[in-house]
């Protein structure tokens, strides 16, 4: 049966998705002026965390920092509502520390909820978006009541809901997470227009009962005793109010999946969807990793007034009587009752190499794509793509150029680069070894990266940006102060020289050569350090690291000078590679199909090799 159309309302902005990069697309958008609308399936799950309530880790943790210090909203809701707060990777250098804390995920959506309820020149609407048409030079989304919205720019932010199918055993059916309605028939609405989908899976573990868990035969994970915050403009430190437990699979666990792994639909072939080379299920792991005598399990809070424990690295698609079984075989969980079993989820994604760096589509004027729909996975993933199609959608309808971070500038430069220049053929997963300048792009120095365009773009606000330049004018006197200073050598100082491992002093030294030796740092050297003025934390950390990393930290940007050399070496978008004499036939196809904006993005794609460019920049010179 036909559904009758009715005119709806006009848009500058339509957001199609409530997850994490719908969210910060639409925040973004409203919050430059432009008349934006925010479709999401359900209300009551907006900024819904479907898989592991936690928010950072390796490399997302800067993600997280860089998205705050462009004006997101992530992190401030992420240091609202922490449960936990580990800085991970702290045995390893600064490049990698990495922030994550557990979440209480309901007050977490209830806060993204507000925030978009309450934002100006934002509507948020239920509604599934059954078809996108262009028409009269306008985008028009059609619900499935028969709403006809138009809108100048679209962004897709559909997470797992496209064509979303759940898979648990020989059971299967059309669902997005959480028992959610899927999109269906906006998948069929986006291939009549020529868009390239593709099926990607992903899976997410048991919710089980907290009192039906034995913790006594579990190892304690607690929080950090000294906690940071995500945002830039949080004052008050997050509090560590639950702790995590560590389990460990078995042989009994092993065997329990390897007797029943024909009946999961990953191996009986019913799933076609290409699942997270990072994240995978334990029947996964179990299989490929099988010389392995346990694998390691996290059982964490899903919030403080919820019973629900999740059971992060046991993602599973094997029948719900098999996961019972299999959860009973790990030491602690003998008895444990499964609240929502583990599933995996089947969605239509986009191959983002159909889109520019702007993230929006080459061949769809106006059309952007943000988050899973582009073929990455994880919420800061999501979030930070979000953000930057919200802030290009708006300088689209304004007629400006877009902002485009480089890989030198930016772990968000990084992802989106990769996602559009590389592709992916499975879900893209950020890690600090994606970034070749991870140096230089530390989660503490986010804000001396990024802030200068966050405010320039109008998301962060003059009060915020004057604390930002107070701390880099605290931290520059403060690194020119201890350069400056010189300790002579007296016992105290060399008994604690002694201490650290390192070599006394025969003569006086500058404070700065001190830092530097891999045995001391800032902190340790405070009470010789007479004339030391009380600093904020952040700073102090900063003074440290640009100290002791000084002669790294030099090389790397000369690194970068060379890329942004490239980068500035613009290519014209309609050039047609098959007339560059000299080009390899396949560096052709690459080229023709990718279309890069510049050299530097030209010599990263798979395919082109530096004889390719030599032939391409003689080609631009003429």
């Amino acid at each position: 049966m036909s559904i009758p159309e009715y005119k709806a309302e006009n848009y500058d902005i339509a957001v199609i998705g409530g997850g994490h990069a719908g969210v910060e697309a639409a925040l973004a958008g409203a919050r430059l002026g432009l008349k934006t609308i925010m479709f999401t399936i359900t209300l009551d799950w907006v900024g819904n965390m479907p898989c592991n309530p936690s928010i950072g880790g390796t490399a997302k943790g800067h993600l997280v920092r860089e998205l705050d210090a462009l004006g997101g909203e992530m992190g401030k809701a992420a240091d609202a509502n922490t449960l936990q707060s580990r800085m991970l990777n702290r045995g390893k250098g600064p490049a990698v520390y990495s922030l994550r804390a557990q979440i209480d995920r309901r007050r977490y959506s209830e806060y993204m909820k507000h925030a978009v309820e309450l934002q100006e020149n934002l509507d948020v609407k239920q509604a599934e978006i059954i078809a996108v048409e262009k028409r009269d030079d306008m985008w028009h989304l059609i619900t499935n009541l028969g709403a006809d919205f138009s809108s100048k720019t679209v962004i897709f932010a559909t997470g797992t809901f496209l064509g979303g199918r759940i898979y648990v055993g020989e059971v299967n059916y059309e669902a997005g997470p959480d028992g959610c309605f899927p999109a269906t028939r906006l998948s069929k609405s986006l291939e009549k227009l020529g868009v390239p989908l593709r099926r990607f899976k992903t899976g997410t573990p048991a919710r089980v009962a907290k009192d039906s868990i034995d913790f006594s035969c579990l190892e304690l994970q607690e929080g950090d005793e000294k906690t940071v915050p995500f945002s830039f403009s949080t004052e008050e430190k997050p509090k560590n109010k639950v702790v995590c437990h560590i389990a460990y699979t078995n042989d009994d666990t092993k065997k329990v999946i390897l007797d029943n792994i024909h009946r999961s639909p990953l191996y009986s072939g019913v799933i076609s969807g290409v699942g997270p080379r990072y994240c995978p299920s334990i029947e996964d792991k179990i299989v490929r990793f099988a010389d392995k005598k346990r694998h390691q399990l996290f059982i964490e809070p899903c919030g403080e007034n919820t019973e629900e424990m999740y059971l992060q690295g046991m993602s599973s698609s094997l029948p719900e009587e098999v996961q019972i079984k299999f959860y009973h075989t790990i030491k602690g969980l003998e008895n444990v009752k499964i609240m929502r079993n583990a599933y995996a989820i089947e969605y239509d994604c986009v191959d983002p190499t159909a889109l520019k760096a702007s993230l929006e589509f080459k061949d769809f004027d106006g059309l952007f794509g943000a988050g899973q729909f582009n073929g990455s996975s994880g919420y800061e993933e999501a979030a930070a793509q979000g953000l930057v199609a919200g802030i290009n959608a708006a300088k689209k309808v304004k007629g400006e150029s877009p902002l485009v971070l480089s890989r030198a500038s930016s772990y968000i430069g990084t992802l989106i680069d990769d996602l559009v220049t590389k592709g992916c053929s499975d879900p893209y997963r950020m890690m600090t070894s994606r970034s070749e300048y991870r140096l230089l792009l530390r989660q503490d120095n986010a804000d001396e990266r990024l802030m200068p365009i966050g405010y320039e773009l109008g998301l962060v606000s003059k009060d915020q940006y004057d604390k930002f330049i107070l701390k880099q004018q605290q931290k520059n006197e403060e690194i020119k102060r201890v350069n400056e200073t010189y300790l002579s050598p007296t016992d105290e100082l060399n008994e604690l020289l002694i201490s650290m491992g390192t070599a006394p002093l025969n003569t006086g030294v500058c404070l700065a050569d001190l830092i530097k030796r891999p045995q001391l740092n800032y902190e340790c050297l405070e009470r010789f350090d007479k004339d030391r003025k009380p600093l904020p934390d952040d700073v102090c950390e900063k003074v440290e690291i640009e100290i002791k990393y000084e002669g790294y930290i030099k090389r790397q940007q000369a690194q970068i000078n060379e890329t942004l050399r490239l980068e500035s070496k613009i290519i014209p978008f309609d050039i047609n590679y098959d007339d560059v004499y000299g080009l390899r036939l396949e560096a052709k196809e690459k080229l023709n199909k990718i279309r890069p904006a510049n050299i530097g993005q030209a010599s990263r794609i798979s395919g082109v090799s530096p004889s390719d460019i030599s032939v391409l920049l003689i080609y631009l010179k003429k």
